[in-house]
């Protein structure tokens, strides 16, 4: 899962650099975060810290050499924190965790809790059948592939949207 830019993970890379305001000065969660795109791309804009959680060991060490090759510091979390409290954070970027109904529900009530919080989340997704589309608020879209989510590599609209309770 790690190896690809999914859709969900490259429309958030796109739109983090578009609106950097987004991520300035804020500490940032990339949930499911694979090889580290979308955590790069916090880090680049402007982001005070950059915790990148991710369960495959592989995914882990991809997630630290991508860090390096781009020069930013990202704090790894290799193991799976949705069960527990959100860490300090103020933003969530989620990159295509509704691939999957059990995965899609393991992730949302973790993601309530950072609503709770006071933490904002925003998920990038090209449409996947599991995504709470009635919680969603579409922010912006844009035409990438979806080499990971085997859609194929011709663009296709994938979307970035605001989670609300």
């Amino acid at each position: 899962y790690w190896a690809y830019a999914w859709a969900g993970g490259a429309v958030l890379a796109r739109f983090v650099p578009d609106r950097p305001s987004i991520v300035a000065g804020r500490r940032v969660l990339d949930l499911g975060a694979g090889s580290g795109l979308v955590g790069i791309a916090a880090a680049k804009a402007g982001a005070r810290a950059v915790i990148a959680a991710e369960i495959d060991r592989n995914g882990v060490v991809a997630l630290g050499l991508n860090a390096q090759a781009n020069g930013v510091a990202i704090s790894i979390v290799g193991e799976d924190i949705t069960a527990g409290s959100p860490p300090a954070i103020d933003l969530v970027l989620a990159g295509d965790i509704f691939y999957a109904k059990q995965v899609g529900q393991r992730m949302m009530p973790f993601l309530d809790r950072c609503l709770a919080a006071g933490i904002d989340v925003l998920v990038g997704d090209p449409g996947r059948a599991w995504l709470p589309r009635s919680r969603l608020r579409l922010l912006a879209e844009y035409q990438v592939a979806d080499v990971g989510g085997n859609g194929g590599r011709e663009a296709r609209p994938s979307g970035v949207f605001a989670l609300s309770s």
